[in-house]
């Protein structure tokens, strides 16, 4: 997802030098900022109102840095939600971060929002089937698979029905035990299509929708392996096209 290896920031880091990352997640209402040094929090803030993300992201981020006695320079490198999620929350996060890696030239990790959910699945099942609320009747998600390294995707992320969900995600498991997460778990629990995976001793795991921490860790481990990005080539993971893309793309075609 848009990485590219960054040998020189890595020695400039030091194999063994703590990091400091700072984590932002704008892509829905539920948005959270958080500080780590190597993998420990050292702050979160958490969007609890119906505040815009334009005037509440910068606060957030000076707050928690000053909390922590930090200024912005000594931060060592950015985890950002790049979707998938809204479209105006994500891109305020990715903006906002574009612009500090540029001034201060730091790496940034992009990280799913999906993959976030997924890490904190707690059954041993080694496929994780990960979704959140993508409004219109639909979800975001993904399947992931438990590997020594971490989780990988089985496949591309989606936005589709809850009970197509479902079926995909049987379909990419093979016949083995999933393990569902979500914050938004009535999305699938009340379709049709969930009740035969239910017979089958599964469960859908509700977890957190504040995920700063978690997406600073996976940043955390992308930028001590060099897999991080910067300004130019950081970009949004929309799944989903916008209302003006479609409906520009709709008028042109007599659609």
């Amino acid at each position: 997802m848009w990485f590219t290896a960054c040998p020189l920031i890595c020695l400039r880091l030091g194999y063994n030098a703590h990091v400091i990352v700072l984590a932002i997640d704008t892509c829905d209402s539920r948005g959270s900022v958080a500080l780590l040094k190597d993998e420990v929090p050292l702050g979160l803030v958490t969007h609890e109102s119906n505040e815009d993300y334009s005037s509440w992201l910068l606060p957030a981020v000076n707050s928690i840095l000053e909390q922590a006695g930090l200024r912005h320079p000594e931060v060592s490198g950015y985890a950002v939600a790049a979707g998938p999620g809204s479209f105006t929350g994500v891109r305020v996060g990715l903006t906002t971060v574009k612009a500090w890696a540029e001034v201060y030239g730091k790496p940034v990790a992009p990280v799913s929002r999906l993959e976030a959910i997924a890490a904190q699945a707690a059954s041993p099942a080694k496929v994780v089937a990960a979704f959140v609320d993508a409004q219109r009747g639909q979800v975001f998600g993904a399947v992931y698979r438990k590997e020594e390294d971490g989780l990988n995707r089985i496949d591309e992320e989606m936005v589709i029905p809850p009970e197509r969900f479902v079926a995909a995600t049987v379909n990419l498991a093979g016949g083995e035990k999933i393990s569902w997460v979500s914050p938004d778990t009535g999305l699938i629990a009340a379709e049709a299509a969930w009740k035969e995976r239910e017979t089958q001793g599964e469960i859908i795991e509700q977890v957190s929708a504040t995920l700063a921490t978690i997406i600073g860790r996976i940043g955390l481990r992308q930028i001590r392996e060099g897999k991080t990005t910067d300004a130019l080539r950081l970009d949004a993971n929309y799944v989903r096209r916008s209302d003006a893309e479609i409906f520009w793309k709709g008028a042109g075609h007599g659609r």
